[in-house]
C-alpha cells in the first residue's frame, strides 16, 4: 500500500519546547506508512537541517502578517500545494499555524484537518481567542498536549468530541542517571525568557536562599526578550553575582548534568518540556502549583509544588533540598523513573499515527473521493 500523504506545518525551526516535539515527530514517522511534507513561515532556524533530511520536501510560504494582503495569496497557494501532492492529512502545531493552515487545508478540501493546542496562557486578548477559535472550525480534530490544555479548549467553546489529548515525548536515553551529591547547591532553568515564565520570581526569592547558602548559585539557561529587564532586576537585588544567564545552549543535557535543582515558576503552561527533560536527569524539581505542571510532578514524592507568584515559598521549598541531600537525591531518582515509564517519543509518535489512521477511518469516503480528485 502506497504511503499516505501528510502535511506538518510550522513556523519556523528555531530551537523550543514545540519545535522540538513536531520535528521529533517528523523524524520518527513511519516512511513506509507515511510521506511528510512539511510547510513553514520561514525555511529557516538552527533545526532546519534536522526537518530537511528526514521530510519529503520543504516549502517556505511566507507570512509577515494575517493583516497583510499577501497572506491570501499565500493562502492560496498553500491549498494549490496540498492538491498537488494529494495531502490527506495536514497537521498544525500552534497559534500561527493553526489560523493559516486550518482554512488553507479547509479550502483544499483535504478531508482530516488537525488543529493544536500547546499553550494555556490564561491572559490571550478574546480578540486572539476569537482568530484561533475561527481557525479550529476548520478543524476535523484539535491535538491538546495536556489536559490542561484541553480543559483551556473547552473554555473557549470547543467541544470535547473534537478534543485528542497527546502528551509530549522524549528521548530519555539523552539524560544521564545521576549520582548522589552531597552539597546540592546549583538551581537551573530551562525556559525561554518570557514575562509568563516568570523568572523575576526566582530572582525575588535568591536573597532568602543566598542568606542560608551563600555558595548556593542559578543558572538561567535560555534567551529572549525579557533578558536584560532580568540582568538589571539581579543587580537591583544585589544577586547578578550569583546568576549566569546562558543564553540559547542546544546541550541542555550537559546543563541539567551541571546542575542539582530544577526551577520552574512559571504563570501558565500546557506542558513542561523542560520539566520532563530535569526529572529525566534526575533532579528534583521545585515549580509553581499549577494544572500542566500537576500532571506531570507529584507533590512531595517527584517534586515540589508552590504557589505561582511566591518567591518565599520558592525559596523554602529550595532551601529544603539543598540542606537536606538525601531527600534531593531520592526525588530526583523518583522523578527520574516516573518519566522514563511514562513519556517518550515512540510513545508520543504511536500516539499520533493512531490518531492519522483513526481519522481517515472515520472520513474514509471523503478521503477517497478526494485522493481520486487529485
Amino acid at each position: 500500500m502506497a504511503a499516505t500523504p501528510i502535511a506538518i506545518v510550522m513556523r519556523t525551526f528555531d530551537p523550543g519546547g514545540t519545535e522540538r516535539q513536531m520535528i521529533e515527530l517528523i523524524r520518527r514517522l513511519d516512511p513506509a506508512r507515511w510521506t511528510v511534507h512539511v510547510a513553514c513561515f520561514r525555511a529557516r532556524g538552527e533545526w532546519f537541517h534536522r526537518v530537511a533530511e528526514s521530510a519529503a520536501s520543504v516549502t517556505e510560504f511566507p507570512i509577515r502578517s494575517f493583516m497583510d494582503r499577501e497572506t491570501r495569496g499565500q493562502l492560496r497557494a498553500f491549498a494549490a500545494w496540498c492538491r498537488q501532492r494529494r495531502v490527506a492529512i495536514v497537521q498544525a502545531t500552534e497559534t500561527p499555524s493553526n489560523v493559516f493552515a486550518l482554512p488553507g487545508a479547509a479550502l483544499a478540501g483535504v478531508p482530516v484537518r488537525i488543529g493544536s493546542r500547546r499553550e494555556v496562557n490564561p491572559n490571550k486578548p478574546l480578540w486572539a481567542i476569537g482568530v484561533q477559535r475561527l481557525a479550529y472550525t476548520c478543524a476535523t480534530t484539535i491535538v491538546a498536549n495536556s489536559r490542561a490544555a484541553a480543559a483551556r479548549l473547552r473554555r473557549e467553546g470547543i467541544g470535547s468530541r473534537k478534543i485528542v489529548v497527546v502528551p509530549n515525548g522524549l528521548d530519555a536515553r539523552a539524560f544521564q542517571t545521576r549520582t548522589a551529591r552531597r552539597s546540592p547547591r546549583t538551581v537551573i532553568v530551562v525556559a525561554n525568557l518570557r514575562p509568563e515564565k516568570r523568572h523575576d520570581v526566582l530572582i525575588e526569592a535568591a536573597p532568602q536562599v543566598l542568606s542560608r547558602f551563600p555558595d548556593a548559585r542559578f543558572h538561567l539557561v535560555g534567551d529572549g526578550p525579557e533578558r536584560a529587564r532580568l540582568e538589571r532586576r539581579a543587580a537591583a537585588r544585589g544577586v547578578s553575582g550569583a546568576f549566569v544567564f546562558f543564553g540559547h545552549d542546544s546541550d541542555v543535557a550537559q546543563r541539567l548534568e551541571d546542575a542539582d535543582i530544577f526551577v520552574l515558576p512559571s504563570q501558565s503552561e500546557a506542558f513542561p518540556n523542560a520539566v520532563l527533560e530535569a526529572m529525566a536527569a534526575g533532579l528534583p524539581v521545585v515549580a509553581s502549583r499549577i494544572d500542566a505542571l500537576r500532571e506531570v510532578v507529584e507533590e512531595g514524592r517527584t517534586g515540589s509544588l508552590v504557589p505561582p507568584g511566591d518567591p518565599r515559598s520558592l525559596a523554602d521549598a529550595v532551601c529544603r533540598l539543598m540542606a537536606d541531600p538525601d531527600l534531593a537525591t531520592a526525588i530526583g531518582a523518583r522523578a527520574s523513573a516516573d518519566v522514563r515509564a511514562r513519556y517518550s517519543f515512540d510513545r508520543m509518535v504511536k500516539s499520533f499515527e493512531s490518531l492519522y489512521l483513526s481519522e481517515l477511518h472515520r472520513r474514509r469516503p471523503l478521503a477517497v473521493e478526494w485522493q481520486a480528485a487529485c
